[in-house]
């Protein structure tokens, strides 16, 4: 009896068991489609036809724009290389004398440093001599062209005056030529007037950026002891990403600001880079249209280029919601008709509307429109777009959230 009364008793309980599971595993599956409908709707409120209209809600659609495409780009200013000179000497010597300090203003022309050297009477000396020794072999060699026509010399002879004079000519001319890069003139020089100095002179109106040198300082010709920068014809030079180059063509026009302002400047796209660097970049040269003598070559700037027109899909900037860092639309894909209960009057609610947020990237932005990059299954042809007062269905889907 207690046998059977213990098999019957575990029976009972294997039973419980097998039907409490099932309810389990039951509410399980029927929690599953109510947890996922709440996921769908969590970004959907519904408005009555008296809240629709109290917000003063307005719907629209995805239009076609023409909107000005820009290219946000780093830059600094630059100077064109014949704008920028270093100045150094032909022949080494001790720096006597120089005026300028680093910010100095130069003209062309001016004196910029006097070098002393020893080195530079022996060439003037050499000068004058061959200038003697050639006039001599000169007139040597028309008196032997005279004496070979009579037939008084040897052949020999006149070939080896004319050979003197050609030597002499040359060695003249060579002389000629390094003192004038020493900025002494062969014409006017004399033996009463040679000297141990030269002077050095600026070949362009500019600034003085750098100076190298100072007063008694030996200096080799491969020393650089100035450099001048003409600040007139500053330029920009942008950096752009390989991403952009397509859309780049010369003639363009850019609107930059120095790190130090606020007010743009404009400049136009005058030289396109040829080669991509290891940051997959290129260069591109900017003429400034209005030139301003204050500026400073290396000042660094934010530029963007105007790319010209595209027609893309764009919405009112009323109908982009920035929210959390995101920015987002809300839309209406049809109206829905409100069902009235059986004790409800019909008259009582004639229509519902149900909006529902999406997350959208946003493009450039003209004349009050921006470009909008929507989701690929978004169904834009018949979307019903809320342009104006979406802030006032997003604040009302908060306040939802919270009293929920």
């Amino acid at each position: 009896m207690n046998h059977r009364l213990k098999t019957y008793y575990s029976l009972i309980i294997f039973i419980v068991f097998i039907l409490t599971m099932s309810c389990v595993s039951k509410t399980k599956e029927e929690s599953t489609p109510e947890e996922n409908r709440h996921n769908e709707e969590e970004n959907t409120i519904e408005f009555t036809e008296a809240q629709y209209k109290t917000a003063a809600i307005e719907l629209g659609k995805v239009e076609l724009k023409q909107i000005s495409g820009t290219i946000k780009v780093n830059g600094k200013l630059d100077v064109p290389p014949q704008q920028m000179v270093s100045i150094s000497v032909p022949l080494g010597g001790f720096l006597k004398t120089t005026p300028l300090l680093q910010g100095s203003r130069i003209k062309r022309g001016q004196v910029i440093a006097t070098i002393e050297n020893l080195e530079f009477i022996r060439l003037q000396q050499n000068y004058i001599e061959a200038r003697n020794q050639l006039e001599f072999a000169k007139a040597d060699y028309d008196r032997q062209q005279q004496l070979a026509k009579e037939n008084v010399n040897a052949q020999k002879t006149l070939q080896q005056s004319k050979t003197t004079f050609a030597s002499w000519e040359v060695n003249l001319s060579s002389l000629r030529e390094q003192l004038k890069m020493l900025n002494i003139d062969p014409t006017s020089l004399e033996s009463a007037n040679i000297t141990s100095t030269i002077n050095l002179y600026s070949p362009i109106d500019g600034y003085v950026t750098e100076v190298n040198v100072n007063i008694g300082k030996y200096v080799n010709p491969t020393d650089i002891l100035f450099e001048i920068v003409d600040t007139q014809h500053l330029h920009a030079e942008l950096t752009v990403f390989e991403k952009d180059i397509p859309k780049l063509k010369i003639g363009q026009k850019v609107r930059f600001t120095l790190a130090n302002e606020t007010k743009e400047r404009m400049a136009t796209v005058y030289l396109l880079g040829r080669k991509i660097g290891a940051d997959r970049t290129i260069r591109i040269h900017c003429h400034i249209d209005k030139e301003d003598t204050n500026l400073l070559p290396g000042m660094y700037l934010k530029a963007v280029v105007e790319t010209g027109g595209l027609e893309v899909q764009a919405l009112p900037e009323k109908a982009i919601i920035d929210y959390q860092g995101k920015k987002y639309i809300f839309y209406q894909l049809t109206e829905q008709p409100h069902i009235a209960m059986k004790d409800e009057d019909p008259g009582q609610h004639k229509q519902e509307y149900h909006f529902t947020m999406i997350e959208i990237q946003t493009g450039n932005s003209e004349l009050g429109f921006t470009e909008v990059m929507l989701p690929r299954d978004f169904e834009t042809e018949k979307a019903q777009i809320v342009v104006k007062n979406a802030y006032a269905i997003l604040s009302k889907m908060k306040n939802t959230e919270k009293e929920e």
